[in-house]
């Protein structure tokens, strides 16, 4: 009845903008006012009318409503999956607010952002859009409990369930303190998922069935159909597959309703796989005909539906039919894999330009620093050695020059290399070429300055001069040398990732390399990746932290290399501090090679960073 009398209402509306003539801004208020009624139930009908309304509101620059409007229009494309369109609006929605210096507003686009992100599996990123939402909202708000949800709902998706529940009970002190009797339904859903991943499944239902009577108290849709869906699914777990049942068919039931194909597809898989529990073999392939028939296209339910087709056919003994729908269900495997292989590389791709103009800016600073430094020091040898010598060495000093010169278009080729190849050809080239190219020219150099003091008679009054421009390039000689094998250490290359560690940590005399595994080798790319991590976060240990001691841990077995940094140094408040751009690169590349790191810090006691590699 509710419903019916709020659809009355909006029809109303509808008429009143349809038949009127109004103002800008009361045309622009019943726009609002018709979208935030289909944002909560009819998606396609939210972005026509907020579309109108957005029109409007950008023809008279009103950058409040274009920001709501944006916004509506962001949330309606996340709930049908279009994800392109909307990152551009809730992208839209956040510039504007925080041109507006809109702080809820700003919180929402964070949090709604942060939601898209977590769809798309790309947990990392969400959490930095939930942790940029906590820091600007208030100590006890709405915003900050939806936000706390948010980070509880993305930790339980990653197994920390400590970490999930500490989340959500945060979030539930400030619902009850407000009363945000809404919240509670994505609250206790959420709780219902951690309880049933860790298989305690009576807990779950418990949660599921508070999220979906709340949802039909608030007329949240979306949770009626999931919290439905989650019981059906909890109720099998247990082989109670009468209940089981029972829910999957009002899940069926209230998806016929709502109209969103992926919620009808997804609620006929459910019910197909009780079937199959129950070995109702008949039902489960008529159930998963209908989802196949929904739409066979689509790589997760078009995949689940075959799947369940090509089971239910082999029990049911249609041998024709179950060896079609299993090659249909490996058609759209490969499918998805190709997919899901050319949007990684797409945003790898994304990521790495970023990176690499990073990157690149970076080497090339270091480089302009260096080449300043190893100028210095060969013009000052030279000019001395040429101004003592320059009647006996002119042809010497024309060759000087030359290597100069060349020294200089070496630097030019670098710089060209940096900006066109990935980051490990990049550290691989500047390391070679500093040590085999400016190292072996300022060889040359000492050499010929050696040979330069055994043929020519230098006054004793210039020999101090003299043995100070060789002392000082030998200096120099050996700094490069230095330099080009933290760029990219040869031992790596050639001896592999336990060799280079327990050389990199002997340089270091704050560091120890502990290991008990045997030595062994694996994929060069995947030993550099953990090479990296290990030198940023001994480097951060002694610039941030000022550690004064720091064990290096080394594991490696048939499947897996673990990594672990641990330092005695001041620590650091994990929630409150900034992410810095060397560890969020650290993530990106561990995560484009299947690894994880996680980092554990206290202000005071010190970091351990656990990095996790598949092998």
């Amino acid at each position: 009845m509710v419903l019916h009398a709020q659809q009355t209402n909006v029809d109303s509306l509808i008429n009143v903008l349809e038949t009127q003539k109004l103002s800008d801004d009361q045309e622009i208020e019943l726009y609002k006012e018709i979208s935030r009624f289909y944002l909560i139930n009819n998606y396609d009908s939210c972005i026509a009318y907020a579309n109108k309304g957005l029109s409007l509101a950008e023809k008279i620059r009103d950058i409040r409503q274009i920001a709501l409007f944006n916004k509506m229009l962001g949330i309606s494309y996340f709930r049908k999956r279009n994800f392109d369109m909307s990152y551009i609006h809730l992208n839209k929605s956040l510039e504007f607010a925080i041109r507006l210096k809109d702080k809820d507003l700003e919180i929402g686009a964070y949090g709604n952002i942060g939601n898209m992100y977590k769809e798309k599996k790309d947990y990392q990123t969400a959490i930095d859009y939930y942790m940029k939402s906590l820091a600007v909202s208030d100590t006890i708000s709405r915003s900050r409990a939806v936000t706390l949800c948010n980070l509880g709902s993305i930790h339980r998706e990653l197994y920390h369930w400590d970490r999930a529940l500490k989340y959500l009970d945060d979030a539930l002190d400030i619902i009850k303190k407000l009363n945000l009797n809404d919240l509670e339904i994505s609250t206790n859903h959420t709780l219902g998922n951690i309880y049933s991943d860790k298989q305690e499944f009576e807990k779950a239902i418990e949660f599921y069935k508070r999220a979906f009577n709340l949802s039909i108290k608030y007329q949240n849709k979306d949770y009626e159909m999931i919290s439905t869906q989650s019981l059906a699914g909890t109720y099998s777990a247990l082989k109670n597959y009468d209940k089981a049942i029972e829910y999957g068919k009002k899940a069926l039931n209230i998806a016929e309703k709502f109209g969103v194909k992926e919620y009808l597809q997804s609620s006929q898989i459910n019910l197909s796989g009780i079937y199959l529990d129950k070995e109702q073999y008949k039902e489960s392939e008529e159930m998963a005909l209908r989802a196949w028939a929904t739409d066979s296209t689509s790589i997760n339910e078009g995949g689940f539906a075959a799947y369940n087709l090509s089971i239910a056919n082999i029990y049911l003994g249609n041998k024709k039919k179950a060896e079609y729908f299993v090659n249909r269900f490996q058609d759209i495997m490969l499918k998805g894999h190709d997919k899901q292989m050319n949007e990684s590389l797409a945003d790898m791709e994304i990521k790495y330009e970023t990176q690499k103009k990073e990157i690149r800016i970076a080497n090339l600073e270091k480089e302009r620093k260096l080449y300043l430094g190893l100028g210095i020091s060969i013009a000052t040898a030279f000019l001395l050695g040429i101004g003592l010598l320059i009647y006996r060495h002119r042809s010497k000093q024309k060759m000087a020059k030359q290597k100069i010169k060349q020294l200089e278009q070496e630097k030019e080729l670098i710089s060209a290399r940096s900006a066109l190849d990935a980051e490990k050809a990049e550290r691989e080239i500047i390391a070679r070429d500093l040590h085999d190219g400016v190292g072996a020219m300022l060889n040359v150099v000492k050499n010929n300055m050696d040979i330069m003091r055994s043929y020519s008679i230098i006054e004793n009054k210039e020999v101090s001069y003299f043995n100070n421009a060789v002392n000082g390039l030998e200096e120099s000689i050996v700094e490069l040398r230095r330099i080009a094998h933290h760029i990219m250490p040869a031992v790596l290359i050639e001896k592999g990732l336990f060799v280079a560690l327990d050389d990199f940590c002997r340089s270091t005399s704050k560091a120890k390399f502990i290991y008990t595994e045997p030595e062994q080798r694996f994929d060069p790319e995947k030993e550099l990746v953990i090479y990296r991590c290990a030198y940023e976060l001994v480097n951060n240990a002694l610039k941030h932290a000022k550690a004064k001691s720091i064990e290096v841990h080394l594991n490696v077995d048939d499947e897996t290399a673990f990594l672990s940094v641990v330092d005695d140094g001041s620590g650091f408040d994990l929630q409150n501090a900034p992410q810095g751009m060397g560890i969020r690169n650290l993530n990106t590349r561990l995560a484009a090679f299947g690894g994880k790191m996680e980092i554990f810090s206290e202000p005071g006691k010190g970091t351990e960073a656990n990095v996790e590699m598949k092998l």
